[in-house]
């Protein structure tokens, strides 16, 4: 089977609001199969942001276990993060899931990555994804030299890596969490 790619996730925290963007674009080997397809979601009554990269039955599941997680660390995304990266690693058959996530909440965002990292930004901006390079470093610039809300600097900077990266196309979708 011709593994999945395409896909760039930008999360952008700015003052009291958390933005996450993402692209609609799948594609396997050199041909784009979906041009507007959903990366993004919220979880636990709208309280997390939540995306992925890599294969989307993969993800799906482990959403799920994210779900779960948070559902016995209510309120504590950190710890829920933690607490999947360990089974994500532990089990045999999750550790040959092949996708990433960003997850957000109001006071925090990492990412989560099957070979045991749960990493927080220094400086509030996280990326995954084919285009993820592209997009953070437009995050960057935007962030420090205009005044765009956290969802203009998410929707921009996918915009910039869009117009990039092969794997990235401009159907964005954005959600945001306001302070």
């Amino acid at each position: 089977m011709s593994r999945v790619r395409g896909t760039t996730i930008l999360c952008v925290r700015r003052g009291d609001a958390v933005a996450m963007a993402g692209d609609g674009q799948v594609t396997m080997k050199d041909t784009i199969v979906k041009a507007r397809a959903t990366k993004l979601r919220t979880l636990q009554d709208g309280r997390i942001l939540a995306g992925f990269a890599g294969g989307v039955a993969d993800a799906l599941t482990l959403f799920e276990k994210f779900e779960a997680q948070l559902e016995r660390q209510p309120r504590n995304l950190a710890r829920a993060a933690v607490e999947l990266a360990k089974e994500w690693r532990g089990d045999r058959y999750l550790r040959r899931l092949e996708a990433m996530l960003a997850v957000a909440d109001r006071e925090t965002s990492l990412l989560i990555a099957g070979t045991g990292e749960v990493i927080e930004p220094d400086d509030g901006l996280l990326a995954l994804g084919s285009g993820g390079s592209y997009a953070l470093a437009a995050a960057r610039a935007l962030a420090r030299h205009t005044d765009l809300s956290a969802a203009e600097i998410a929707r921009e900077g996918l915009e910039i890596a869009a117009d990039i990266c092969i794997y990235t196309n401009d159907e964005i979708t954005v959600l945001e969490l306001a302070g």
